[in-house]
């Protein structure tokens, strides 16, 4: 039987349980830092618990990747008494090929929610500080894009627009390969919710 996203996800909140309380141990920790004035501000206990963390994830990782285990988790995006259950990357996982097919077959439903969502708001594009932009300059990206993320506050709904790989898409580094346009639609000026 094969482990389910759900189920890799409670090992991993274990783990990350466990390896706190001191109950992993990386003997090799100091070793596998290049930095020892780093090694030496963290200490060793703090460095075991970075390096069996980062040891259980890649773990975790494989065995997605021998699996095909899905790394996508479904919440449900609620505005204005509409609702659309859509698809994101778990943090603490990665994306197999299907999911990026799935992340791109769940973009046309996140583009027409949020396309009826958005009337009488105000466009922004989400950066240090947001600029105003317009419906066409969004249409272009939206076609740019491979998929689209969506959230919502109580009276703003967030629309990410993303392409590449998505574990390195919300990362400026990734950029050009990976990334994604984030736009704010408000009922004025954004609230400065981090998206």
């Amino acid at each position: 039987m094969t482990y389910t996203t759900e189920q890799l996800l409670a090992f991993l909140d274990q783990e990350l349980r466990a390896t706190w309380k001191g109950e992993r141990v990386v003997l090799s920790s100091d070793e596998r830092l290049d930095n020892p004035v780093i090694a030496k501000a963290l200490g060793a206990n703090q460095l075991s618990k970075v390096f069996a963390i980062q040891d259980f994830r890649a773990q975790i990782h494989d065995y997605q990747r021998q699996h095909g285990v899905s790394g996508l988790v479904w919440h449900t995006c609620r505005f204005h008494g509409q609702s659309l259950r859509v698809p994101e990357l778990h943090p603490q996982l990665i994306a197999i090929p299907d999911d990026k097919l799935a992340l791109t077959a769940a973009k046309p439903a996140i583009i027409q929610f949020w396309r009826a969502a958005i009337p009488n708001l105000t466009l922004w594009l989400a950066g240090r500080p947001a600029q105003p932009t317009t419906l066409d300059h969004v249409n272009t990206l939206i076609e740019a894009c491979e998929w689209a993320e969506l959230s919502a506050a109580r009276t703003e709904i967030y629309l990410t627009l993303c392409w590449g790989d998505p574990k390195d898409c919300h990362y400026d580094w990734a950029k050009p390969e990976s990334g994604c346009d984030r736009i704010i639609a408000a009922p004025g000026e954004p609230s400065g919710i981090k998206v």
